[in-house]
C-alpha cells in the first residue's frame, strides 16, 4: 500500500464561511476520543467532537477558531466540520465574522 501522502496547510487554499445553522467558536479543552470541548460565539460551550473526513487529515488544538454544526437533537453538542488557519481567522477578525 505505501505511505499515505500528508496534506499540509498550504494545500489548503479555500475558505469555508459560517451558513445559517453553523457556530464559529474557540477549541477551550482537549478531551480525547475525537472530543473537543468548544466556546461559541452564542454563548455556549459544546461538547463536540471531529467530523470523521477531518479527523485525521487536520489537527485540531486548543486556542484554534472551529466551524460547528450544533446537533438538532441536542443543543449542548455539535460537529466540528474546519479549521480556520491563522491567516484565515485573521481574515474572519478584521471582516467582522469573529468577535472573540
Amino acid at each position: 500500500m505505501g505511505k499515505r501522502k500528508v496534506k499540509t496547510e498550504g494545500h489548503l487554499q479555500r475558505m469555508i464561511l459560517p451558513s445559517a445553522n453553523d457556530v464559529l467558536g474557540i477549541a477551550v479543552k482537549m478531551l480525547g476520543s475525537e472530543r473537543i470541548m468548544v466556546k461559541c460565539q452564542d454563548g455556549k460551550e459544546r461538547l463536540c467532537r471531529i467530523r470523521g473526513k477531518l479527523k485525521r487529515r487536520v489537527w485540531v488544538r486548543e486556542g484554534d477558531i472551529v466551524l460547528v454544526s450544533p446537533w438538532d437533537f441536542q443543543p449542548t453538542r455539535g460537529d466540528i466540520f474546519w479549521r480556520y488557519r491563522k491567516n484565515q481567522a485573521d481574515w474572519l477578525r478584521s471582516h467582522g465574522y469573529l468577535k472573540m
